[in-house]
């Protein structure tokens, strides 16, 4: 099987635990992610399978969307409600209050990397530092959010949701907990739901329950065509002679392909002919010479 599958990941299993699921399902052994969920996150997470597998590092758009829900008045060491409980303080926040406080959210910021977190330190993952008890020092990383939005929030129980459309990177439980930083009372993720990854929408996600009871046959008619992940990058259409040589590893002359007399040095393209998509190629010194073949 080559292709997208796109699951809506259930509360309380990992992303490897999905695919674990899928690869006893299929009997396909090569199959990777778009980007890892936590256990008690929920909503999309598209995954790569056969050939698919081979776009991971190349996937042009690694926006996400997600709805968050939060507590003011906590803090805990996982920046979720899941963790240890390390403050209780009193919050009385307006909504008004929340949604001015949201504006110097918008935009480039710089995060922190939480120590629940899978980003290496010195060779070191820092979930596994900090199941030992050992807090080090992170370097801020910069993230854009696009969008952010205050959905509900109920002043009596100092709870809400957001959405957030931000770039890849990006720790919905820090900037959840740097909201309640900046509001004084501190703040905990209480639920995440990634409703948009890669372009792909949670609706047109089937459920993992739901993807248990099909037979391989089904699921394969289940899968999204590889070039969807690359929509964003412009087509190239060659000749039959053409997409012989591209397939089997040759250079094509641009000079002799629609690109003739276009500035496309070191831009890349779908290479195409009648209707099958071979993979990504880059122009280097007026030739198009693989990217990626799929």
């Amino acid at each position: 099987m080559n292709g997208l599958l796109l699951v809506d990941k259930p509360e309380g299993f990992t992303s490897f635990d999905v695919v674990a699921v899928v690869r006893r399902l299929t009997s396909q052994r090569k199959i990777g992610h778009t980007g890892t969920l936590d256990p008690n996150a929920t909503g999309v997470l598209p995954l790569l399978l056969g050939n698919a597998a081979k776009a991971q590092d190349i996937i042009p758009n690694h926006d996400k969307e997600y709805n968050a829900e939060f507590k003011l008045g906590l803090r805990s060491d996982t920046l979720d409600i899941w963790g240890e409980i390390t403050e209780k303080n009193e919050s009385n926040a307006k909504k008004s209050q929340l949604e001015e406080i949201l504006g110097s959210f918008r935009g480039e910021i710089e995060q922190i990397p939480p120590m629940y977190s899978a980003v290496s330190v010195n060779g070191q993952r820092l979930y596994d530092l900090a199941r030992k008890g050992i807090e080090v020092e992170r370097k801020p990383r910069s993230v854009t959010v696009y969008e952010l939005e205050l959905i509900d929030f109920d002043e009596e129980n100092q709870s809400g949701k957001l959405r957030v459309f931000c770039s890849k990177g990006t720790y919905i439980r820090t900037l959840i907990d740097d909201i309640g930083r900046a509001l004084g009372s501190g703040a905990v993720m209480t639920k995440l739901d990634r409703t948009k990854a890669c372009g792909f929408l949670k609706e047109n996600c089937i459920p993992l329950e739901k993807l248990k009871q099909l037979s391989p046959a089904e699921i394969e008619k289940l899968l999204i065509p590889t070039e969807d992940l690359f929509k964003t990058i412009p087509e190239l259409w060659v000749s039959e002679a053409q997409a012989r040589r591209f397939s089997h590893g040759g250079a094509l002359d641009i000079t002799r392909t629609s690109l003739r007399n276009k500035e496309a040095e070191n831009k890349i393209f779908r290479v195409k002919y009648d209707g099958g998509f071979f993979g990504l190629g880059i122009v280097k010194d007026n030739e198009l010479k693989i990217y990626k073949h799929f």
